[in-house]
């Protein structure tokens, strides 16, 4: 074979190829789609992992497991993200004594209303806020730096919840938790739901070394109902409510469930272990009455329930009724408000449902204190 054999290429007859101008054959064309398909989708992912390392600082993983977008946080947001109870409580305290409230973002009026009434009082020095959301404890550390601590795990933020409900059971459930952590401190605490107003100056009526001082929340209509649901008086009874100016200062005997009828909303202890051990019966009674759609529980009977069942090891005080009414007293018997005027101390706004029920009970009687007081508000106006 001569060389010129070798380099000979083959020749190729068009005429044995009917689509001489056609694309390539199906299978080639099948690899190069597919290859472009492997590039592609590799160029997703890499996009897609350098959106996530970009965005990863701004993803939060709540408790229950679903990822939700946050903003990027401040520093002013991180500081107070990063605000412990142990320095707050620190900050706060006078006297190693702290005034307490819980408050969601839909309570906001309420906390700057209560918050008027202490101010008046020349206490409001010695208030800390317990957010159960981001935008409480921004908005009240951004006008009043220092007084609104988060505790772990945060609750996602919620509209106000109807008494009774889930959500007002799992806002509810935690207080005990938080003054539980308090005492654990060495601090003493005194707690109050912000639909009260201060009348006059508590702290003279907490008298002697007790452990624990609470206020009465009977109903005359049953001992066993819950005040805050009840939306009708009961006229015939409520003289039935009225204790004695000298009644005794322990314990109310049980109703008939086998328990007493002891408000949550108003509470003062001391760090002792008497204090420390109603607090921990009361978080393991809320375990063992959990929320249910058949039984919405809520954390009062449980409190009601440790208090009985401690009674014999801690030193409980009641507080005078004249001092601290239920508002189903107060708000329904003008005949025994006339007969103790000058004697109250701590209003609370129950024996009515709703956010806008209570303001206007309050805005009736003259305790709607935001509308032209609000300046007198560490807060300010809130809008």
């Amino acid at each position: 074979m001569s060389s010129a054999s070798l380099h000979q290429r083959p020749l190729h007859n068009p005429l044995n190829d009917p689509n001489p101008l056609s694309p390539p054959s199906s299978q080639t064309s099948q690899k190069s789609t597919s290859f472009l398909q492997s590039r592609t989708t590799l160029l997703l992912l890499l996009s897609l992992l350098v959106i996530l390392g970009v965005f990863y600082p701004y993803i939060e993983f709540p408790q229950n497991g679903f990822l939700s977008y946050a903003s990027k946080s401040s520093p002013f947001e991180s500081k107070w993200r990063d605000y412990s109870l142990s320095k707050a409580a620190a900050f706060v305290a006078k006297n190693n004594t702290l005034i307490v409230c819980i408050v969601s973002e839909a309570y906001l009026p309420f906390l700057n209303n209560w918050l008027i009434s202490i101010v008046r009082q020349k206490h409001h020095d010695k208030v800390l806020v317990i957010a159960e959301d981001y935008a409480t404890l921004f908005k009240v550390n951004e006008r009043w730096p220092g007084h609104a601590v988060i505790i772990p795990p945060v609750l996602e933020s919620q509209a106000a919840h109807k008494f009774g409900s889930q959500g007002f059971f799992n806002f509810t459930s935690r207080r005990p938790r938080h003054l539980l952590q308090i005492l654990e401190l060495g601090y003493n605490v005194m707690y109050n739901d912000v639909d009260m107003v201060w009348l006059a100056d508590p702290f003279p009526y907490l008298e002697g070394q007790h452990d624990i001082y609470f206020m009465d929340d009977m109903a005359a209509v049953s001992a066993d109902e819950d005040t805050n649901a009840l939306t009708s008086p009961c006229i015939v009874l409520i003289s039935l409510m009225v204790k004695p100016l000298n009644h005794s200062h322990g314990l109310p005997p049980p109703g008939k469930k086998g328990r007493p009828y002891i408000c949550s909303c108003m509470i003062y202890a001391r760090p002792t272990n008497g204090a420390k051990l109603i607090m921990k019966k009361w978080i393991e009674e809320m375990q063992i009455q959990p929320w249910s759609r058949a039984k919405k529980s809520n954390d009062q009977p449980a409190f009601n329930w440790a208090l009985n069942k401690t009674v014999e090891q801690v030193d409980m005080y009641l507080l005078p009724q004249s001092g601290f009414p239920t508002g189903g007293l107060y708000f329904r018997n003008k005949t025994w408000v006339k007969e103790t005027k000058g004697m109250h101390v701590i209003i609370h706004n129950n024996y009515v449902v709703g956010f806008e029920k209570k303001t206007k009970r309050f805005r009736d009687y003259g305790f709607w204190l935001v509308d032209e007081f609000s300046s007198e508000s560490p807060l300010g106006r809130l809008d």
